[in-house]
């Protein structure tokens, strides 16, 4: 794919691609490519993933997963419209039973991964490092949460031994029937540094959605009816076939290259079709922990539940997001 020009790019304003600053890493892009009535978002991250990863210094493929699981929870949470967050979990029988991500809105994402240390050594040790090996059979949940005196909507998508780029096309042709692909590629890559070379976490991913105006056009195929029902036949638009095509051209290294910021790669990819780029939105590494919510949640505790949380005449409460960890002396919660 060769760039050749820049007249294709436009933002929200019309500008032409170089009278704007490119986006860069830890920014999520959303863009819209009319001539294939298709939508997306984009996104690099850096070191927002990097200073998450580090923290916990996982074993390297638990972290390529996690990093994998946070590049695709920013896809999806940077389209939420209202003051809330998604929280992206796994739960499975394989070495890594559970994957958390949580996006609140607009910009901080946290993460964390349990795993069976000595199930993830033999993982390595075989060779069996892929996400289907690690998370085994499960399920990846979706929840959408508003907030307070709202109502929790929640998608679930078995894992079936499927990565996670391919579990996110199943739950939207099952959940919300639009056509969607995904595209998620993580590196760890030695940057230079004041005290030398150091190697920094690096994941990108561009995701695309079929969102046709015009009624006449399929949104998805139609589901199967169930059992003894008869698939229905598939149709599926030349435009979409198109831009699922286009995003299938895209290397891991484009995705993940800090010279070939978004808004270029978009050109590579549809500049024949004329694409459109929107703000972007800043990815903070940001916990929602704090001393006071922790202590609401303490208050809440029964006298027997406080009492069983002593340890050394003090009650430890460790975030498994950021790993701070917060001391309270018991008798601010006496009864």
């Amino acid at each position: 794919m060769q760039t050749t020009g820049t007249s294709d790019v436009t933002r929200t304003s019309a500008k032409q691609l170089g009278d704007f600053g490119f986006a860069g890493d830890d920014t999520v892009v959303p863009f819209e490519v009319a001539g294939l009535d298709v939508r997306g978002r984009v996104v690099q991250l850096g070191g927002a993933l990097d200073a998450i990863l580090s923290r916990h210094d996982y074993p390297e493929p638990v972290s390529r997963l996690l990093a994998e699981a946070a590049v695709l929870t920013v896809l999806l949470g940077a389209s939420l419209k209202f003051d809330g967050k998604l929280i992206l979990q796994t739960r499975s029988d394989g070495p890594v039973d559970m994957l958390v991500v949580d996006f609140t809105t607009p910009s901080a994402l946290r993460a964390y991964a349990r795993f069976d240390a000595d199930r993830v050594a033999a993982a390595l040790e075989a060779g069996e490092i892929s996400a289907p090996e690690l998370l085994g059979q499960g399920v990846l949940a979706l929840t959408i949460d508003q907030g307070e005196f709202t109502q929790r909507y929640q998608g679930i998508v078995e894992l079936n031994g499927q990565s996670l780029d391919e579990v996110a096309r199943a739950y939207f042709r099952q959940s919300e029937q639009i056509p969607t692909d995904v595209r998620l590629a993580v590196a760890r890559q030695v940057t230079p540094g004041d005290d030398g070379p150091r190697e920094a976490w690096r994941a990108g991913g561009m995701m695309i959605q079929f969102l046709p105006d015009s009624s006449d056009k399929p949104r998805a195929p139609d589901l199967h009816g169930g059992d003894g029902a008869p698939a229905a036949r598939e149709s599926v638009d030349d435009a979409w076939r198109e831009a699922s095509a286009l995003l299938n051209t895209v290397e891991a290294s484009e995705l993940l290259d800090p010279t070939v910021e978004p808004e270029r790669l978009l050109y590579r990819l549809f500049h024949e079709h004329g694409v459109r780029v929107f703000d972007g939105a800043r990815i903070l590494d940001q916990c929602t922990c704090s001393r006071e919510r922790v202590a609401g949640i303490l208050s809440g505790f029964t006298a027997e539940e406080i009492a069983d949380s002593i340890e050394d005449g003090e009650i430890r409460v460790a975030c498994e997001f950021c790993s701070s960890v917060y001391k309270f002396d018991p008798a601010d919660f006496a009864n």
